[in-house]
Formats: C-alpha cells, structure tokens, sequence
C-alpha cells in the first residue's frame, strides 16, 4: 500500500513539473522528471532553474525557490554586481608614496605603501615596485617604512570560515596587501631514493622558516604533505613524505600584510637601499594622508578583467572578497570599508531584480561560509540581468568556465557530449554541496541561463554526473 502511495505522490509531483514548463516538448520535460526519479543522488535534494533567454520565458522550474547554500556559485552574484557598477573597469592599484624632502641622495622624510587590495600582486609586481623606488633620487631613507590598509577592516576571514580549513591556500588571510595571495608554493623535487627532496620555495623570503621532512621515492614516508604550525599562528613551514616525482602545493602564511612588508623590505635592502631607522623595526602600519608635498614614486595595477578571470575560470576565493570589498567602496563612496558594505550592495541589487533580500542570507563574496543560502531562481534572475547588460555580459561570459575546456569544467562535459562548449557556467563544491549555474546554448541556437544546486549530496562525482545530464538534455531538445 505505501508502495502504491509514493507512485501515486510522485506521479502528481513529476506532472506538476511538466505544467510549470508550460508548452514545451513533453519529451524534454518527461527527460529531466526521469533524470530527477532516476539519477538524483540517494538521499540529497536539488533545486533547479532554467530560463530561455532568447524566447524570453521559463522552460523548467523544479524547487528552483528551495533554499541552498550555493557554495563558489556566490561569486556570480558578487562579479555581477560589481560589474554592473560605475567604474566598474578602475583597475586595483598597489602605489607607493613619500612624504618628504631628498637632499643629497637622501630621503628624509616616510615611504607608504597604499595597499588596494590587489589579488594579483606578485612577486614580479613586487620586484617591479622596488626597481622603481631605486630609480628615485635616493639610496637612504631616513625615515620609516609604513603599509597602509586602512581600506579594510581587521577582519581577515569572512564570516563563517571555517577555522579548520587553516592552512590551505584558498582561505588566506585576507589584507589590502597581499603578495602573491597571501600563500608560499613549495615545489619538491626527488633526489636518490632515501634521501631528501630538494625544496624551492616562491616567494623567498625570511618572513617564514621550512623544515625538510621528505624521502625521496619511499613509499614508507607516507604521502606528500605541505603544512604549517598554523594552531600557534605561526609560518614555519613543514614539508614530509615521499616525493616520487615533482610535486608541488602551496599553504597559506599568518599576517598577509606582514608577510607583504616584510618581503618588501627585504627587496628594498637588496637593491641597496638603506633603510636607517634607529628604533631597528623597519616597518609598521599607518595610514597614508596626501598633502602638498606627497609624490607618488610608483603603482602597480590589475586589470579588472584579469581578477574577475580567476574569480570565474580558478573560483578564486581571494578575487572574489577582494572584487566585494572593492564593491562596498564603488556604492558607498567610503574609504574605510567591510565586507558587510559589498554585501550591502547585492541586496540593492535583489531588491532592485525584485526579490526581497531578507528571504535570502549573504555571508561573504566567494562562497566559502556555509551561512550563506540563495535559491536557484535568484541566480538566474542574476543571469538574467547581466544578460540585459551588454557590457556585463561580455565581460561575464568571457570569464566563465567552458565545458570540456578550460577552468572548472575543463575535465567536464567532454568531446562527444552535447554540452561540450556549449556550456559556460560557474561550479561551486564543498562537502555535501555541489552547483552548477551560468549559460548554455542549444541545439537550435537559444541562449539558456540555468541554476543547479544539489544539497546533502556526499558524492561529489554523482552530483556533477547530475548536472552534466540535465545541460546535455536542455541542449540535445531545444
């Protein structure tokens, strides 16, 4: 008797689907109703949404006002809003200013560094900021070395990080001054069996210690493990295990802005700059005021494009808080900023789409904070508005990863499927959630926007085999 009354429920619940996809082919509705009953992973949830862009209408709804926590899909609603901005493609700047006289190859006077909270900024950017202030009229300062990053809080996670994901390179510490994300990449490489790896680390700095732990091609070492004494906030590094071949792994390091004066001073003193503070501490933190007499010895920028690729095509987490950081300060006007002032920005922006913002909860700009909770139709109404602007859309498409391609779909949706470059979206995954949502284009030329968001789902492999057959299908029947 329960057997029959489940058939019964399912069959009115499948058939309410199909008159929700209004009058669409009945085969591709009966194709998704039969890939929902057969192939949603055992035991997990999903919401779907799925909008013909080019016909101006819904084709498919199943859940798609179901709350869920969108995991890196978030980065869509932070990229689109911020895109959406005035001076939306001001590109992030990392300057160097001074504040003083030179006399006789002296500076007499403080040397700034204003941090914009650059995503990007690496070594090469740094080094480039350092040849560029020894090309001054100068080769002393008196006077102390400050880092500005007064643009931000002192909040270096965003809400509802987990603290165990310390030390991984996807949660660093987030700072207006970060040098090549806030992370060290160790590289081993194998020497005899039984010896030691050889280490190259990038950056090179002091600023953190490494301790060679390794065995080269032994399986008795145990498995390659880069890691840190993160619990006593510390940066020495420890690297143990077999190296059977070259491996390489980064982690994060404590105090990003820290890390990135530290390693500036350290340049500056080998381009024979002469740093003669008496106090012996060659740095610390100040905000930086222009007046008459400030000059600005050098600036290093980042394209706007370039952050929003890695945000879309590597899901970013860093590009991501920085591109919301930077959103607070587009809408507010304000110096000083918080993440709580981007996030600000996209509730206008769900108001404006004609959402209510207090149905949803936003947490962070990436994704990372399981406080989080959207709906699948919220990211396509985002979709749907960036699709309406030209300007948005170019720059948003362009970023996202493409089916069998290249970023998080590159080993996705492979040649032969029908979703093989037809498939522009964005992934988002952590334990027990799984998301797809961006563009697709079907076989009869129709632009699509869709949402996947697959709940308490602990096979990561079964929830992209999911999402993958609902694109094929939308694209195979349309």
């Amino acid at each position: 008797m329960k057997k029959i009354v489940l058939c019964v429920c399912l069959g009115l619940h499948l058939f309410s689907l199909a008159a929700q996809s209004g009058k669409q082919d009945i085969s591709f509705v009966q194709q998704l109703n039969q890939l929902l009953y057969k192939e949603l992973p055992k035991g997990s949830q999903v919401g779907i949404s799925v909008y013909d862009l080019t016909a101006d209408s819904t084709l498919y709804t199943y859940q798609a006002d179901k709350l869920s926590h969108p995991a890196s899909t978030m980065k869509l609603l932070t990229t689109i809003t911020a895109l959406a901005q005035k001076g939306a493609n001001e590109p992030f700047r990392t300057e160097i200013w001074t504040k003083g006289v030179i006399r006789q190859d002296t500076l007499y006077g403080d040397l700034y560094v204003v941090g914009g909270f650059d995503p990007e900024f690496n070594e090469e950017m740094l080094d480039t900021l350092v040849r560029r202030v020894s090309e001054a009229d100068f080769s002393v300062i008196k006077g102390q070395v400050y880092g500005d990053v007064s643009m931000k809080d002192s909040l270096y996670w965003g809400s509802g990080w987990l603290w165990d994901d310390n030390p991984s390179s996807f949660q660093p510490y987030l700072s207006p001054l970060m040098l090549c994300k806030g992370c060290v990449k160790v590289t081993a490489i194998p020497g005899n069996p039984g010896e030691p790896a050889e280490l190259q680390c990038v950056p090179v700095s002091t600023y953190y210690q490494v301790e060679n732990h390794t065995v080269s091609k032994s399986q008795k070492a145990g498995r390659f493990r880069v890691t840190r004494n993160w619990l006593e906030n510390g940066n020495r590094i420890f690297v143990s295990g077999s190296v059977e071949r070259k491996r390489s792994e980064s982690v994060n390091l404590y105090a990003s802005q820290d890390y990135f004066m530290h390693t500036l001073i350290e340049r500056l003193q080998a381009a024979d700059i002469l740093l003669e503070d008496t106090t012996g501490v060659f740095y610390s933190f100040k905000e930086f005021r222009p007046d008459s007499i400030s000059i600005r010895l050098a600036v290093c920028e980042t394209p706007v494009a370039a952050v929003v690729k890695e945000i879309m095509k590597e899901s970013d987490n860093l590009n991501a808080e920085a591109m919301l950081c930077r959103l607070g300060a587009q809408t507010t006007g304000e110096k000083y900023l918080s993440a709580e002032a981007g996030l600000s920005a996209v509730r206008a922006l769900i108001r404006k789409l004609g959402y209510c913002p207090d149905d949803y909860n936003l947490a962070d700009g990436c994704g990372l904070s399981n406080y989080n909770f959207i709906s699948p139709e919220l990211l396509v109404a985002f979709l749907r508005y960036a699709y309406s602007r030209t300007d948005v859309f170019q720059q948003l498409y362009k970023a996202l990863p493409i089916g069998g391609i290249d970023g998080t779909l590159q080993y996705r949706m492979r040649s032969g499927t029908p979703s093989f470059r037809n498939v522009h979206a964005k992934t988002g995954s952590f334990t027990g959630i799984n998301c797809l949502s961006g563009y697709l284009r079907t076989s009869a030329g129709h632009q699509v926007a869709f949402a996947i968001m697959n709940q308490n789902v602990l096979s990561g492999r079964e929830a992209r085999k999911f999402q993958d057959a609902v694109c094929d299908i939308l694209i195979r029947c349309f």
